[in-house]
C-alpha cells in the first residue's frame, strides 16, 4: 500500500483511482483524514461533528469492493468513480439529502457533518455554530462566508478534498471566494431543490476543479465530455452588475484574473450592457413564498444576453463573486455579500466562483463565472482550463 502521509493533498479524482488500483485503501485514506481533522479542527471548527466509527466502517466496505472488483470503471455500471474519496457533509443537508447519497453511492466516505452559521443569527455569515466560532483558514479573524461555512473552511485548510453545499442566494459562492477554493452551483431544478421556492441548489467546494467535475457526474449521472479543441467563450464582465457598489480593490483583483483568462485563449471579451435590476425585492419575495411573482426582468434580460441580442452573443458573464473581501467575525454591518450571486438563484444560471487572487491588504477575492442556463458542461471545463492556467 502506497504513504499517505500526504493524501490530504490529493485531488479525489486521484485519491479514488489509487483506492480502485489498491495502490492505498480507503481505510487508510479515512484515517488520515479524521487525524487532520482531530488535528487542525479544534480551532478551525469546520466541523460541527466527526463520524469516524461509520467512516471507519463505510471506508471498509469499500475495501472489500476493490478487493473483489466491485469498484468498476468509469461513471457508470454501478462502478466507484469516488472509490475512498473522504468528504465533509453540510449540516443542514446530513446523509440523507439527496446528493449525499449519490456521493455515497458513487464510493464517498463521509467524515462528518461541516458547520453551519446558528439559526438565531438568521443564518448570518458570521457568529457561532454550536462547536464554537468557524475560522477562515487564510485569515483566523475572518469570516469563511456562509451558510456553507464549514464545508469551504474544510476544504481550504485540506481536510478533505471536497465538501457538500447548498446554494440559495451565494452560499457555496461566497464562502469559496473567501476561502480561495472552487464552488459550483449547477443549473437551479438539475437536481432537487433544498426549498420550496427552488432557489437553493446543492453545490460543491473543491480545492480542484476536476474534482467538481466528477462530483457533478456522479450527482447527476452525465459524464462531462473533454472538447475536441479549445476555443475561446465569448465572455462579458461586469464589476456591478449595473447596481452593486464592488469595492474597487476587489474589482481590480477579479478583473485581472478575467484578462488572465483572455490572455491564455480562454475568454474573448464581447462587449454588451449588462445593467441587472438589484434582486433583492424579487429574491425576497420569492424566498417568502409570495405567488407565481415574475422574477425582476434578470431572466429576460440575461437571456438576450446570452442568444446574442445587440451583442454578438456571449457564453459566459464573469463578475466578482462578492462586492467586498471577508468581513471580520462581528458582521459586514448593512452590506450585502450575496449582491453578485443571488440574481443567478432566481434565473438558475450555473454559476462558479473560482480563486481570484488577493487585494493589496492581502484579502482573498473570487472570480465568478455564469454561464447559459444548462450549460454546466462548459463552465466546469471552463474552470478546469482556467486552473491549469493559473496553476
Amino acid at each position: 500500500m502506497a504513504q499517505t502521509g500526504d493524501v490530504s493533498s490529493w485531488p479525489a479524482t486521484r485519491i479514488a483511482a489509487a483506492v480502485r488500483a489498491r495502490e492505498v485503501s480507503a481505510r487508510e485514506v479515512a484515517g488520515a483524514a479524521l487525524e487532520r481533522v482531530a488535528a487542525v479542527d479544534g480551532e478551525l471548527c469546520a466541523f460541527r461533528e466527526t463520524w469516524a466509527h461509520e467512516a471507519l466502517r463505510r471506508a471498509g466496505e469499500i475495501d472489500a469492493l476493490t478487493a473483489g472488483g466491485g469498484a468498476g470503471g468509469g461513471n457508470g455500471g454501478g462502478g466507484l468513480p469516488l472509490a475512498g474519496v473522504p468528504i465533509g457533509v453540510k449540516a443542514s443537508e446530513g446523509l440523507a439529502s439527496f446528493q449525499s447519497r449519490r456521493l455515497v453511492a458513487a464510493g464517498c466516505v463521509p467524515v462528518g457533518a461541516t458547520a453551519v452559521p446558528d439559526r438565531a443569527g438568521g443564518w448570518q455569515t458570521f457568529g457561532h455554530n454550536g462547536r464554537g466560532l468557524t475560522a477562515n483558514p487564510l485569515g483566523r479573524g475572518w469570516s469563511p462566508g456562509g451558510s456553507s461555512a464549514g464545508s469551504a473552511a474544510a476544504v481550504a485548510a485540506g481536510l478533505v478534498p471536497l465538501a457538500t453545499g447548498s446554494d440559495g442566494a451565494g452560499s457555496v459562492r461566497v464562502p469559496a471566494a473567501w476561502c480561495g477554493v472552487t464552488g459550483f452551483k449547477p443549473t437551479n431544478g438539475l437536481l432537487p431543490a433544498r426549498d420550496r421556492a427552488g432557489l437553493n441548489t446543492p453545490g460543491a467546494l473543491v480545492r480542484w476543479a476536476g474534482d467538481a467535475v466528477a462530483w457533478f457526474s456522479a450527482v447527476t449521472g452525465v459524464v462531462v465530455p473533454r472538447p475536441p479543441g479549445r476555443s475561446p467563450c465569448r465572455a462579458v464582465w461586469s464589476a456591478t452588475l449595473g447596481f452593486a457598489g464592488t469595492d474597487a480593490a476587489v474589482a481590480a483583483v477579479a478583473l485581472a484574473a478575467f484578462r488572465r483568462c483572455a490572455g491564455g485563449g480562454l475568454l474573448r471579451q464581447v462587449a454588451a450592457d449588462v445593467t441587472l435590476q438589484d434582486p433583492a425585492p424579487a429574491w425576497t419575495a420569492a424566498r417568502k413564498g409570495n405567488g407565481g411573482l415574475v422574477p425582476d426582468g434578470n431572466g429576460e434580460h440575461l437571456r438576450r444576453l446570452f442568444d446574442g441580442v445587440g451583442c454578438g452573443g456571449a457564453d459566459v458573464l464573469a463578475t466578482p463573486t462578492t462586492p467586498f473581501p471577508p468581513h471580520g467575525h462581528d458582521g459586514p454591518g448593512e452590506r450585502i455579500s450575496v449582491a453578485l450571486t443571488w440574481a443567478f438563484n432566481l434565473t438558475g444560471h450555473p454559476a462558479v466562483s473560482l480563486p481570484a487572487g488577493f487585494t493589496p491588504a492581502g484579502e482573498p477575492v473570487g472570480l465568478q463565472l455564469v454561464a447559459r442556463r444548462h450549460d454546466d458542461a462548459r463552465l466546469l471545463r471552463l474552470a478546469c482550463a482556467y486552473q491549469e492556467l493559473t496553476a
